[in-house]
């Protein structure tokens, strides 16, 4: 399944966890952020391994 979006809720507490796995998609500042110029589906493991290990699991892709 292709992944067509990629979004983060609310509740970050930008423990970076998502931008080690995957730097390509995820960015943090204050909190993290998606790059929306990524290739998601150059990504998609990694993105879905994001999603999997986010401590507050708001990390959602469709």
């Amino acid at each position: 399944m292709a992944i067509s979006k990629v979004w983060i809720e609310d509740g970050c507490v930008a423990c970076a966890t998502c931008n080690g796995i995957c730097p390509e998609v995820f960015e943090i500042l204050d909190k993290a952020y998606v790059i929306e110029t990524a290739d998601f589906n150059e990504y998609e493991e990694e993105i879905k391994e994001a999603a999997a290990y986010c401590p507050r699991s708001i990390i959602k892709y469709e």
